[in-house]
């Protein structure tokens, strides 16, 4: 089997601002793309990526703009680079972006519905209160006995499989806050709360998957050019319906990244890029694979 480039597109969290900053004189190549979505959105998103402030860019409804436009501008760096992908995945908002890669939306449409994306997910952090942690060093059996425990405080998920041993809990708060002390008291594992205020990729995100989907309906989607690897299953997708469906599923459905990052492999996957600001991604990579290559953007770019 021939070895396989795969371009991995970060998700909400990964922002901060100057993080146009690494691509330095890339900027030539990317440049189109930052005018562009300016552009389209009518106002000046490039600035607050560079300026911030960092409590703006950090709402839902810019951060998610932000990545989209990020990861775009850093797959254009790493074409430049030599580098071209076989495979695309995101995380959670990181799919958009890699939707784009692969011909699925154009980005101006991608734009348009992130920015819906966002807006109906800043709306249901006010009218869905809810909250989201972080587990590291905990199995996914022990989780689901700590779901099972903490059912009588309210609804708690597994949201996030990012590593074997990292993943998320989602769910009304006093089930979140049950959780997490219930994991420190017993030394199941790490649990941090996490700065999100609403539940996102649970059951209680319901309201919003069904405005999403309304929304969505009218864009023109088209089958994946090069391997799309979907959230939702973890598995290559190539009809344009179904990914559709399935953006509308994320929003109420568990990340399985872990899946994902086995799939790419299992299709020959040796090569992981990482498209966008910092290194979440690559750095799961090497808790899920080995014996593989690994490169981070700003890292490529710098060189």
């Amino acid at each position: 089997m021939a070895e396989q480039t795969v371009f991995m597109f970060p998700g909400q969290g990964s922002q901060y601002p100057g993080m146009r900053g690494p691509l330095g004189g890339m900027y030539g190549a990317a440049g189109g793309i930052f005018a562009r979505a300016d552009e389209v959105l009518g106002f000046p998103l490039s600035v607050l990526m560079d300026e911030g402030p960092e409590e703006e860019l950090t709402r839902t409804s810019n951060a998610q703009l932000a990545l989209l436009v990020m990861g775009t501008a850093y797959r254009e760096a790493a074409l430049s680079r030599g580098h071209a992908p076989d495979i695309v995945m995101g995380h959670s908002l990181g799919e958009y972006a890699a939707m784009v890669a692969a011909g699925v939306i154009s980005f101006e449409d991608a734009l348009k519905i992130v920015r819906r994306r966002g807006e109906l997910m800043e709306r249901a952090a006010e009218e869905t209160p809810g909250g989201m942690a972080a587990v590291i060093g905990a199995s996914q059996e022990v989780l689901e006995g700590v779901v099972a425990r903490c059912a009588d405080a309210g609804v708690l998920e597994i949201t996030n499989f990012n590593s074997p041993t990292q993943m998320v809990l989602s769910g009304e708060s006093a089930a979140v806050d049950r959780a997490v002390e219930l994991i420190g008291e017993e030394r199941l594992g790490r649990a941090m709360r996490l700065n999100v205020s609403a539940p996102f990729h649970s059951s209680l995100m319901g309201p919003v998957a069904c405005e999403f989907e309304a929304f969505i309906a009218s864009f023109a989607f088209k089958r994946p050019e090069i391997t799309f690897i979907d959230n939702v299953t973890g598995m290559t997708e190539d009809e344009p319906e179904r990914i559709r469906q399935k953006l509308v599923l994320q929003i109420t459905s568990p990340v399985l990244w872990v899946q994902s990052v086995r799939h790419a492999h299992d299709l020959g996957g040796r090569v992981f890029v990482e498209c966008g600001p910092g290194s979440v991604l690559a750095g799961l990579v090497k808790r899920i694979l080995s014996g593989v290559s690994i490169i981070v953007g700003e890292k490529m770019i710098a060189s």
